[in-house]
């Protein structure tokens, strides 16, 4: 009877799923770390004493991002095997499968802002919201440089958290909605904050990120679309890249990453990499901070070509 209760009581000790990200939403540093029960082990590596096997999946997978600090900017994408994120009608219900999802809704959980451009917004009218799993929703940040994402779009109607529409002084938008906004102003509109930058440059991703923290907005995630992580990525402004990879042929579609690259092989980005099995679905964690061929010596990224959709 005593050792079935103890067996019992032990069982009862360890950390399940729920608890451990819990307990991973409030870790932001080593301190916190400790404080949330996570130990070093010889190898380095934080772990709980006694986790299932599904917690300690969490710490592994999403404590390099929790103890990224206050400002960290990361990506993630969803594609097939041949490199597209929606068929060529735009149709990405779905790319990925629901472990894919569910990460991407850990994701918005841990960042300030998530960020997507006009294109994504038009296209697939996505919520932004956290919902797969506990966490607060991020400020939804919409890139819409001209003015053409409609009022109508779920993050700008339903309430369900904070949105940043950024547009770009001469836009319709800035007209049409009386904003009057000058440089850099910040105007609220049918309930929505509405940031006005002067002119393009202002759009280029360092400094966009630069201007989300300046509004205590310092872990952006950038959602999408292809283009938007693609130049978020070419100007240098990520810290680290997911894309969850589907064992599926499109053959024809909306692509997913693409940017200027080198003539060489070897000058292409050759990142530290993690890989993880998400269902079916294979995870690519990219380490951008990590030196790679094709970066300048100095560590800084030269600044980049115009992008050809500046509002996707």
């Amino acid at each position: 009877m005593t050792g079935r209760r103890g067996a019992v009581e032990s069982r009862a000790t360890v950390l399940g799923a729920a608890e451990a990200w819990e307990r991973l939403l409030r870790v932001r540093s080593e301190a916190d770390a400790a404080s949330a029960g996570l130990l070093r082990g010889a190898d380095g590596r934080l772990r709980w004493r006694d986790a299932s096997p599904a917690a300690a999946v969490l710490a592994d997978r999403y404590l390099p991002l929790c103890l990224a600090g206050a400002r960290t900017t990361f990506a993630q994408l969803g594609q097939s095997l041949d490199g597209f994120i929606a068929t060529r009608k735009g149709d990405a219900d779905y790319v990925t499968g629901a472990q894919d999802r569910e990460h991407l809704h850990r994701l918005r959980a841990l960042a300030d802002a998530v960020v997507v451009g006009a294109g994504t917004a038009v296209a697939d009218d996505p919520r932004l919201t956290v919902r797969a799993c506990a966490g607060q929703h991020p400020v939804r940040v919409v890139l819409d440089p001209h003015g053409r994402v409609p009022l109508r779009r779920k993050v700008f109607t339903d309430g369900e958290a904070p949105t940043l529409w950024v547009v770009g002084a001469d836009s319709a938008a800035v007209g049409g909605a009386g904003a009057g906004a000058g440089a850099g102003g910040v105007e609220t509109v049918e309930g929505v904050d509405v940031l006005t930058l002067p002119d393009s440059a202002a759009f280029a991703p360092r400094r966009l990120v630069h201007e989300l923290a300046r509004r205590g907005l310092g872990r952006v995630l950038v959602e999408g679309g292809g283009v938007t992580v693609s130049r978020f990525l070419h100007a240098g402004a990520l810290d680290r890249l997911y894309v969850t990879v589907a064992p599926v042929l499109i053959g024809d579609g909306v692509p997913g990453i693409g940017f200027p690259g080198p003539d060489l092989m070897r000058e292409a980005l050759r990142p530290a990499v993690r890989r993880a099995a998400l269902g079916e679905d294979t995870l690519f964690e990219l380490d951008l901070r990590t030196p790679h061929s094709g970066d300048p010596l100095d560590g800084e990224h030269p600044e980049p070509r115009q992008a050809r959709d500046e509002g996707q």
